[in-house]
């Protein structure tokens, strides 16, 4: 190529989707890398971001992404309304919410157009959970008494394991297949957990559940460094979120209760009976790890909601 051909070349003009692009590729490496999201919320804001950049590619190819603005915004809030639920919907407006304050925070843009705009609200749904009794009869161990050393069935005393941490703790079973017995405080009866974005707290368990903890170590486990995971597979690898989900699946029918009662319903349950029995609110969203108090308040709803039941069948004049 010669000289003038050189000078004559029209330089590229960064687009919409150019610029988007770029942006979008350091944002997903931020929450990746410094906010520590999970894999799953990684996921589905790579493809929020993903469904918007297709949108402007056909609504307006010509947009440099600094000019992107409510306007647009709104447009492509109208139309996605008419294809996504209203959850859904939500979170894909929440990346991009947060991809642009993450653009502002560095120059590439001036404004959110993204920052607060009206979504539709959710209908909340009270979660369901176990009752005390059912909760009872889930955990109740038959198979063998915990005092007894000479029993060494590794599966099934891992899987009453699994359900008594669980309950007792409010964990989530990503945090729970993430324990070692390095987070574990025997004199306290404590578990150092790790939540969403990599942020610790500190979770009791119970003298009742460290026995089976200690017991579980001492019959199974201890030859194995500090560092183990608790909860591992008869050949010692961590197990996955899906092997937890199958566990309390045939645990729920060994006992003949509903098996569309997931591990996070056990989450719930935990934390309906502690308010149930009197807890503090605040002390309950500490315990299990929500940033936001309304997160939590969820769930005393559904102690109203109880109550409101209990008054209708009982009060003569209800």
């Amino acid at each position: 190529m010669g000289k003038a051909e050189v000078k004559n070349k029209i330089p590229h003009e960064k687009t919409a989707d150019d610029s988007l692009s770029a942006i979008a590729s350091k944002y997903l490496s931020f929450i990746k890398k410094e906010r520590r999201l999970s894999k799953y919320t990684f996921r589905n804001y790579n493809h929020a971001i993903g469904e918007f950049s297709k949108w402007l590619k056909i609504n307006s190819p010509e947009l440099k992404f600094e000019e992107i603005e409510r306007t647009t915004a709104r447009s492509y809030l109208i139309e996605s309304q008419a294809k996504l639920a209203k959850t859904t919907l939500r979170n894909h407006f929440s990346a991009l919410r947060g991809l642009f304050h993450f653009a502002q925070e560095r120059g590439s843009c001036t404004n959110n157009p993204f920052a607060n705009l009206s979504l539709p609200k959710l209908q909340r749904k009270l979660p369901k959970f176990l009752s005390e009794k059912q909760t009872k009869a889930l955990l109740l161990d038959n198979q063998h008494n915990p005092n007894d050393n000479t029993k060494t069935d590794f599966i099934s005393e891992r899987n009453q394991l699994i359900t008594s941490i669980l309950y007792s703790s409010g964990l989530r079973v990503s945090e729970l297949v993430a324990i070692n017995y390095a987070d574990i405080n025997y004199d306290n009866s404590t578990l150092r957990v790790r939540g969403k974005g990599g942020k610790e707290r500190i979770v009791p368990i119970g003298r009742r559940v460290m026995k089976q903890i200690t017991l579980f170590w001492e019959k199974f486990l201890a030859e194995k460094p500090n560092s183990s995971a608790v909860i591992t597979s008869k050949s010692g690898n961590r197990l996955s979120i899906r092997s937890i989900q199958f566990i309390l699946k045939k645990r729920l029918r060994e006992v003949n209760l509903p098996e569309d009662i997931s591990p996070h319903k056990l989450r719930h349950s935990f934390a309906t009976h502690l308010l149930d029995r009197g807890a503090d609110l605040r002390a309950v969203q500490e315990l299990l790890g929500h940033s936001s108090l309304s997160t939590t308040q969820i769930y005393t709803h559904v102690s109203i909601a109880r109550l409101k039941e209990a008054h209708k069948m009982a009060h003569p004049r209800s």
